[in-house]
């Protein structure tokens, strides 16, 4: 059984046998049969499998990106977490995470956090320096406004939204941010989320306009090839390290990478191992699949 299938749903009556519990990890929405459910929660056990931790005291990182997640309850019992990955996910309630006094890096990029008031339960984690918070409701229409709140509540940050922060953009945060004082409304949070769902906001990040879709180039292939380890491609063996293509297969592959480089920015250390050596071992098969062609 997987770490997601591990994960249950966070409405319904108790859960039963282990697989009565996957039945309803996978159940569906009402009315959206054929769509996967976005209220999970996140277990114990999730966690365990995920962190490979004997105990929750044991657990520095979690790597739950695109889990379906909406119950993080879990968090108030990782008082030693330093790394946490919930990106694309259902989140809306950060008030779990209040206690993570060890947390460093926080990663929520697309999740259905409604109000920026909801940065009031991470103002007491002294650590974080690392925020991802972009692609939420919250972000709202004014990026600058937006980004300014959050380093007036949140000045010890060193890089928010991939994006390193300033000694000058701090100073103008005093002036310009919103100063949060209190939690959201408990209404404000369930009524927040009514025109915003995560299948929406998956979907719309892998259709995004094609004038921002990766053309790759020598330097674009050769810093995915760094990102995984591997060497470079030298400038005069580019031309054959592609073959030619029609402009939908070009434009697929291009998907592909611009998933793959999105991916990449939140696996961990043990992430990217597995990713090179999955690569490592394709590639090996290519090039002896070409050695026998050229015979």
């Amino acid at each position: 059984m997987t770490g997601m299938e591990e994960m249950a749903p966070v409405l319904g009556p108790a859960l039963g046998n282990a697989s009565e519990a996957s039945e309803r990890a996978l159940a569906t929405r009402p009315g959206k049969s054929d769509a996967p459910a976005w209220n999970m929660k996140l277990t114990r056990k999730a966690v365990l499998s995920r962190a490979k931790a004997p105990d929750l005291g044991a657990v520095r990182k979690l790597n739950c990106w695109g889990s379906r997640l909406a119950d993080i309850s879990i968090c108030r019992e990782l008082p030693n977490i330093e790394v946490i990955t919930f990106s694309v996910n259902n989140i809306s309630d950060l008030e779990p995470m209040n206690q993570c006094q060890n947390l460093t890096e926080l990663y929520l990029r697309r999740n259905s956090i409604a109000s920026l008031h909801e940065l009031f339960h991470l103002k007491k984690l002294p650590r974080l320096r690392i925020l991802w918070l972009s692609e939420n409701p919250c972000c709202g229409s004014d990026p600058h406004h937006y980004r300014m709140t959050v380093l007036r509540n949140l000045p010890n940050l060193q890089k928010l939204d991939n994006q390193m922060v300033t000694e000058e953009e701090l100073s103008h945060a005093l002036l310009e941010g919103e100063e949060i004082t209190a939690p959201p409304a408990k209404s404000d949070m369930k009524n927040c989320c009514q025109n915003f769902t995560p299948e929406s906001s998956v979907m719309e990040g892998t259709m995004e306009n094609e004038n921002e879709l990766m053309n790759f180039s020598l330097e674009e292939t050769n810093k995915i090839r760094e990102q995984l380890g591997m060497k470079p491609v030298p400038r005069d063996k580019f031309s054959s390290f592609s073959p030619r293509e029609t402009d939908g297969n070009r434009k697929n592959r291009n998907n592909i990478l611009n998933a793959i480089l999105l991916l990449l920015k939140e696996l961990d250390s043990e992430g990217l191992e597995i990713v090179h050596q999955t690569v490592g071992n394709k590639l090996q098969a290519l090039q002896k699949k070409e050695l026998r062609e050229d015979r």
